[in-house]
């Protein structure tokens, strides 16, 4: 048996828009540490998928490295900090550089809706 292991890593390279965004983000004092920044960002089943950026728990195996897909836990709260959402999970706070053209702000606002058929309750905005 071999000992070599092929990996595909899936990542995407920032585009200039959205590096201008993180570092826009980046220079806001926020009321608590931010665990990572999210870019292209769409909210589907109660949890945020983007590009990360910055995160402070990136691991030897490159998990949570930049320019790769990410899923958060659960989102519990949403606030608007300076001109960024920034949501809350159970263990991190994550900054929304950019919503996904097209779907990513109306799957956010949709998930910000009340919910009135028996989808997952939206976070508290704080």
């Amino acid at each position: 048996m071999s000992d070599i292991h092929e990996v595909d890593l899936h990542s995407k390279r920032l585009t200039d828009f959205q590096l201008r965004r993180i570092v826009r983000a980046s220079e806001y004092v926020y009321d608590a540490p931010i665990t990572a920044c999210l870019s292209d960002v769409f909210v589907s089943n109660g949890v945020a998928v983007g590009v990360v950026f910055g995160h402070t728990k990136v691991d030897r195996f490159g998990r949570f490295a930049d320019g790769h897909l990410m899923r958060t836990s659960s989102i519990r709260y949403a606030k608007k900090e300076g001109k960024f959402w920034v949501l809350t999970t159970m263990n991190s706070r994550y900054l929304v550089a950019s919503f996904m053209k097209g779907v990513g702000r109306p799957s956010f606002r949709a998930f910000m809706q009340p919910s009135t058929n028996g989808s997952p309750v939206s976070p508290t905005v704080q």
